[in-house]
């Protein structure tokens, strides 16, 4: 096995990171003084990974969207029993979620955690589908389509995804559409499953209490070599322009809800979670819950205390967003498009960066005293080609002026709105 310590001396904390010969990535990061323990078992496959190829491909390959998610949902399930029911013996949390670009299966336990390790890696590696369960998980994963389509949450987020996207992947619903998961077979799942649940493509993460040793017992006991197929995949050309401006929709709602978005093209690496950290602060100074303009925005009655702002970025898409609830949304994004540029006109405070540059630095240490936090936070580094640490780091080291010069990359006009109003 190759294993590295990643160190870190500001914090004074440190986690391993192992090659398996199997091809595995394990990330272990014990945690003294806890009493529970968190892990993730997750493959570098989302919803936007639809077009690929591995080296026994003599093309790229696109499959219907939402196969990623109907993957999750099929493999907790076995010939015998489903991995919940398994998981509810040992008294262990279990779930599984499928984002745009991973899937992960997850525990957390505050006892027999070798018994629910194997419970994981057992089953992640064990596919079971038949004709009839693919038919069955059909139906079941159709109806929770059509309940999304109806909730003004996610329709307002997915259709600003639309606005923003021509063709990026990204602009589907995680789940896929009703018509395209009646394209899904079993003979898909097992191919999508053979391609992105090749270990080579997986990272185990754990954090909490357990013992180092015992788990790679387990790990060299269980996991299943394979080789190394050369994934890659691929997105379709996309566009530095937003695709529409705006896009409404009606939905029983109480108060017209809004998502507004501006478009960057994507980062990866260490740039992508530079420029991560820099616009969520750059976010937070202009137009969050400390700044001039949320007293603004708030006194005038165009927003209430639900506003919020952020980054959506990840395989493929970077994008500053901002969400609420507002009578006018129109006016908010008037008022939000002025604010940034005012900004970079020069009206940047120097003092509100630093509030919450040391804000989201104190909210990042917090955040490694939680294992559920700290393991997911290593798998997210590790897919993103990052340690842990260098969120801290970068926090810590980002100066006023790289934020200026990120904020004068930010086109305020190329942006768009989706707004959901009531019925």
């Amino acid at each position: 096995m190759q294993k590295s310590v990643i160190k870190n001396e500001r914090v004074r904390e440190e986690y391993q990171i192992i090659k398996h010969p199997s091809g595995l990535t394990i990330c272990l990061y014990p945690m003294k003084g806890y009493s529970s323990a968190y892990a993730l078992f997750a493959t570098k496959y989302g919803s936007v990974d639809v077009t690929f190829k591995t080296n026994e491909d003599s093309d790229y390959v696109t499959v219907p969207e939402g196969i990623a998610h109907y993957l999750e949902h099929k493999l907790f399930e076995n010939d015998d029993c489903d991995a919940f029911q398994l998981f509810a013996k040992t008294g262990a949390n279990a779930n599984a979620f499928t984002s745009f670009d991973k899937t992960a299966y997850l525990f957390s336990c505050s006892q027999k955690f070798e018994e629910n390790l194997e419970i994981l890696l057992n089953f992640v590696q064990e596919p079971y589908f038949t004709d009839e369960s693919v038919e069955k998980e059909r139906g079941i994963i159709a109806q929770e389509i059509k309940m999304y389509e109806d909730d003004p949450g996610y329709r307002v987020f997915f259709n600003g995804l639309q606005a923003l996207y021509h063709s990026n992947p990204v602009r589907i619903d995680i789940g896929g559409t009703v018509e395209s998961i009646a394209k899904i077979d079993k003979e898909l799942l097992y191919r999508c499953y053979k391609t992105f649940y090749n270990l080579n493509n997986m990272v185990l993460s754990i954090a909490g209490n357990f013992d180092i040793d015992k788990t790679l017992e387990i790990c060299g006991r269980l996991l299943k070599p394979v080789p190394d197929l050369g994934l890659e995949a691929v997105f379709p050309e996309e566009s530095a322009e937003i695709k529409t401006a705006e896009i409404v929709q009606k939905l029983p709602c109480s108060q017209p809800i809004f998502n507004i978005f501006f478009k960057f093209s994507a980062f990866s690496g260490r740039e992508g979670l530079e420029k991560y950290i820099a616009y969520n602060i750059i976010a937070e100074t202009v137009l969050g819950k400390t700044s001039a303009f949320y007293d603004k925005m708030t006194n005038g009655g165009l927003i209430n205390n639900n506003f919020s702002v952020g980054v959506l970025d990840g395989r493929g898409f970077f994008a500053l967003s901002a969400d609420g609830e507002s009578d006018d949304p129109r006016k908010v994004f008037a008022e939000i498009k002025a604010a940034f540029k005012t900004a970079k006109q020069g009206n940047f405070s120097k003092r509100e960066f630093e509030n919450v540059r040391k804000k989201t630095y104190g909210e990042l240490m917090s955040m490694l005293g939680s294992v559920s936090s700290t393991a997911t936070s290593v798998m997210d580094a590790y897919f993103h080609g990052n340690n842990l640490f260098d969120t801290i780091e970068i926090t810590a080291d980002i100066t006023y002026e790289d934020a200026v010069k990120a904020l004068s990359e930010l086109n305020e006009e190329n942006a768009c709105i989706s707004i959901i109003e009531p019925v």
